[in-house]
């Protein structure tokens, strides 16, 4: 179990040694700590746009909006694809340009569109009439992109159908948005989050590709595909280079579309999830029954103050304690609220060592996209996730 960040040789995964690591074991924290080195996030972002190309990175805000991290971005020449108002002054507050920023929520106030638009920004994601109803007339003849409905996704953690119109809907979207004063200009979609391999895009570009086919059939003149995130992370499972895993994906959507003007790629959790670790403690390690088969450890934060997307255990974070060259034995691994939905892994129960107790740290890996972004604000009384860039 030696921690390592992401680097790879020939292909092949290495082990490094980690600043973050380094940075956690010399360091005392009285709270859940997330600790980011901006220089990993430059790092994977150099990576994914080699295999991109001519492709445009639009980092997903919301994955980690740590002001750090944006500025790193801004001074790479990324563009940001913003969820809320929000999101968009922080971008602009820290140097991005307007012309490079999207609103890519198709669930906006009509507030929020109205200032997007005044500062300057021209690109709106829709996906009903009344969406683009409320650009039309609060952001009078700005460029819109269709989001679409995709199923069947091989993705660890496929979207549900909240986002998107699905296949019947999605022309007369974009004749309703001429009709309206916008101009339409493409498709976005999402593969679904933690999509490992590039191979597993196919199935949903093989959809979006039949939805562009009758769009321009229809004699729409689409000139932009937005082809969202779905970029993996490092958590168990093996993943491709970065730049190999961009690049074969940028294959499979030449092979469908062919030259499109403009390619946008919306990676949040694959440009910044490696570039953090979170520092914790066991607070407890207790049994339940004297026969029962695992352990309960109790751990100083949980879902509502950083690991909320342990939900339904989709992510499956990696652990590092001071133990781990003790036997191991599978536990429970729980968070310190009183709720009882609180529960990280049960149904796959985690290998940890089995002298771990009560005040031993514990270091999870790979925790730099969706932890202090979805960190509640003082749930039971435990302080939200505490930040620190090196």
């Amino acid at each position: 179990m030696n921690a390592y960040v992401t680097d790879f040789v020939g292909g092949d995964r290495i082990a490094t040694p980690s600043t973050v690591e380094n940075f956690i074991r010399s360091t005392v924290f009285d709270r859940p700590t997330l600790v980011l080195d901006t220089n990993l996030v430059a790092q994977q972002y150099h990576a994914l746009k080699a295999g991109l190309g001519q492709a445009h990175i639009h980092y997903a805000v919301k994955a980690n909006p740590t002001r750090e991290i944006i500025e790193t971005l801004v001074n790479l020449g990324s563009h940001f694809d913003a969820a809320s108002r929000g999101e968009i002054e922080l971008c602009l507050s820290l140097g991005a340009a307007p012309e490079d920023i999207s609103f890519g929520n198709t669930v906006k106030k009509v507030a929020d569109i109205a200032f997007a638009h005044h500062a300057g920004i021209d690109l709106f994601a829709a996906d009903a009439e009344e969406e683009l109803d409320k650009i039309a007339e609060h952001a009078p003849g700005s460029q819109v992109y269709i989001r679409l409905l995709v199923e069947n996704s091989e993705a660890d953690w496929p979207l549900s159908r909240k986002f998107g119109c699905a296949r019947d809907k999605a022309l007369s979207l974009l004749g309703y948005a001429e009709r309206v004063g916008l101009r339409p200009v493409g498709f976005s979609f999402h593969v679904g989050s933690q999509t490992r391999r590039a191979e597993m895009w196919r199935g949903t570009l093989d959809q979006v590709a039949a939805i562009w086919a009758d769009a321009k059939a229809a004699g729409f003149a689409l000139d932009l595909l937005n082809i969202g995130g779905g970029f993996p992370a490092f958590y168990g499972e093996e993943i491709q280079h970065p730049s190999r895993y961009a690049a074969d994906v940028m294959a499979l959507v030449q092979e469908r579309f062919g030259n499109v003007a403009r390619v946008m790629a919306e990676p949040g959790r694959g440009l910044v999830a490696e570039a953090g670790m979170i520092a914790a403690e066991v607070l407890l390690v207790s049994k339940k029954s004297e026969n029962d088969l695992h352990r309960w450890v109790y751990l100083d934060i949980g879902k509502f103050s950083g690991l909320a997307e342990t939900m339904d255990e989709a992510i499956r974070y990696q652990f590092t304690t001071d133990r781990d060259h003790e036997a191991t034995g599978p536990c429970i691994l729980a968070g310190p609220s009183c709720d009882s939905a609180d529960v990280l892994y049960e149904k796959r129960p985690v290998q940890l060592p089995i002298g771990l107790k009560a005040g031993d740290r514990i270091i999870i890996r790979n925790c730099g996209a969706y932890t202090s972004s979805y960190s509640s604000i003082g749930f039971n009384g435990f302080p939200p996730l505490d930040v620190v860039v090196i």
